[in-house]
């Protein structure tokens, strides 16, 4: 799956009172591995920014007057966005942003265009119900080092943001490294026993009932865990 890590800095909180995006910052990520790949603009909103929006950004409107419309970088952002998994904290402001600047241009929602929305608020929310679930509580929850962001920006929000999600993650790929470890232990000792240090083509090792015991215990702690996610027993469901 190829992921998109994306954010984006406004004139205001409301679109629907015309406010517009002045930033976009995306990072790439193929197979849980950032590339070197990113999109990054900043942009002219046509209008004034709120006093409280440069206060969180401190994008100023004299900075961005030579900076190109939205409309002069439609094309290279979907083309950048097109297919992927958008992964956004609170999605819903960053894509009705969106939307709304695609709408000006009668172009079609972001939805269609990439493969799906995940809102990493929402998953915090559901991780840690009661807390503060802010980009900043994040990094200190999962220990990111984010000392280098005095203000919000687009495109250090998404590389923190990457890190976050990861960290956010990490524990179902762990137990699953961890019984794919468990079991290529248990077919190598047995592998071993049968044949010393000789390796033998197509050797079925089966399951015992106290092995396929222990994987039911294991998939039922990654499905509380994942808050009923885990990815086998959905798999097995479908099947």
């Amino acid at each position: 799956m190829r992921q998109i890590f994306l954010d984006t800095e406004t004139t205001g909180l409301e679109h629907k009172l015309g406010h517009r995006i002045i930033e976009i910052g995306c990072v790439e990520m193929r197979n849980r591995r950032l590339t070197d790949r990113h999109f990054h603009c900043y942009l002219n909103p046509e209008r004034d920014i709120d006093a409280g929006a440069l206060s969180v950004h401190g994008i100023s409107l004299e900075f961005l007057q030579d900076k190109p419309r939205f409309a002069d970088i439609a094309a290279d952002f979907l083309d950048f966005v097109r297919g992927a998994e958008l992964i956004i904290h609170n999605a819903a402001f960053d894509v009705g942003f969106l939307n709304a600047e695609l709408a000006r241009l009668d172009l079609a929602p972001l939805e269609t265009v990439c493969h799906g929305v995940h809102d990493t608020l929402r998953m915090a929310k559901d991780l840690h119900p009661g807390k503060k679930n802010n980009l900043n509580a994040l990094c200190e929850r999962y220990a990111v080092d984010n000392s280098h962001r005095t203000l919000h920006g687009a495109l250090l929000d998404a590389e923190i943001l990457a890190e976050v999600y990861m960290a956010m993650t990490r524990g179902q790929e762990s137990l699953i490294m961890e019984l794919g470890n468990d079991k290529t232990s248990q077919a190598e000792s047995a592998n071993q026993a049968h044949n010393g240090d000789q390796r033998r083509s197509q050797l079925i090792m089966r399951a015992s009932a106290d092995e396929l015991a222990q994987h039911e215990i294991l998939l039922a702690a990654i499905q509380k865990e994942s808050r009923g996610k885990c990815l086998w027993l959905a798999g097995e469901s479908a099947t």
